[in-house]
């Protein structure tokens, strides 16, 4: 048994693919497979039941499976504690952040730190921040930059960087800009395109539109916030949008009961040692606020 067929269980047993666990770790489906076959071999016992493309844990596996990532945790929490040791930045750092993050606030952080420590490889995963959240608190990436959970999981600690100003967001051509006050009772008469009411963002912006007793009439949802940006722009619907977005295609409107924003941060695995490339980073994004 070694720590790349471990590794390449958990992807399977978390994906219930081989082709998905593949593209995860980089490597080829047989690759994949021949290291499941000789963990199996290594344990005298089956891991997966295969019916069709159909991938599920026999009931080795799941018996298995919470040992497997406790290994795999704690040899990668030693190699952080030893990274300390040297002294040096250097080694691999695993990192979770939204497009919009990626996008409009780690560039310049990220051309510091690379200029500063160039013996890091940065391994960097765009995706949702709810999902980075989850990567980090099951213990496959090292931080999350993300938009805060106002109510994070136990597993994680949380370090505020950036408040970020939202404002609500309509086309230039919008019948509301016609109103001389526009209310929020107005704004519910008409359609939003928003967040997925998974996200954080569309939490904080649905918890302090009800405070005020107004429902968002949804449209359409999606994650991708300059996909929203150009479907208010072209009349879709009104949203909510950081203000560093704004431009001339949008109109921000004026509505003095409602004061939204979000926290901008960074979360890691509170039972983790942080490494040597993870807490210059940490101390680089503290300068960045």
């Amino acid at each position: 048994m070694d720590t790349h067929s471990l590794s390449a269980f958990l992807e399977v047993a978390e994906a219930s693919s081989f082709s998905k666990a593949g593209e995860r770790l980089h490597l080829s489906q047989p690759a994949i497979s021949k290291r499941i076959a000789a963990l199996e071999a290594a344990l005298g016992t089956s891991l997966f039941n295969r019916v069709g493309r159909r991938i599920d844990l026999t009931d080795a596996g799941r018996t298995l499976l919470p040992y497997a990532r406790r290994v795999l945790a704690e040899l990668e929490d030693g190699r952080r504690a030893l990274s300390h040791l040297s002294g040096a930045v250097s080694g691999r750092l695993s990192i979770g952040t939204s497009h919009h993050i990626g996008l409009h606030r780690l560039p310049e952080v990220l051309r510091s730190y690379t200029q500063a420590y160039p013996d890091v490889d940065l391994d960097i995963h765009f995706m949702d921040s709810e999902d980075a959240c989850e990567e980090v608190a099951q213990g496959r990436l090292e931080l999350g930059i993300v938009t805060l959970p106002r109510e994070p999981p136990d597993a994680l600690r949380m370090q505020m960087i950036w408040v970020d100003p939202l404002s609500v967001v309509v086309a230039p051509t919008h019948p509301l800009l016609r109103e001389q006050v526009p209310t929020l009772k107005a704004l519910a008469a008409y359609p939003a395109v928003l967040p997925d009411e998974r996200t954080y963002t569309h939490r904080i912006v649905t918890a302090a539109l009800q405070a005020h007793g107004v429902a968002p009439r949804i449209r359409l949802s999606t994650n991708y916030l300059e996909t929203l940006k150009m479907l208010v722009a072209i009349g879709l619907g009104w949203s909510v949008l950081p203000r560093s977005m704004l431009d001339d295609t949008l109109v921000a409107l004026e509505l003095p009961e409602l004061s939204l924003s979000r926290e901008l941060g960074a979360v890691w695995h509170r039972g983790r040692t942080r490494s040597g490339p993870a807490r210059a980073l940490l101390d680089l994004l503290a300068a960045a606020r």
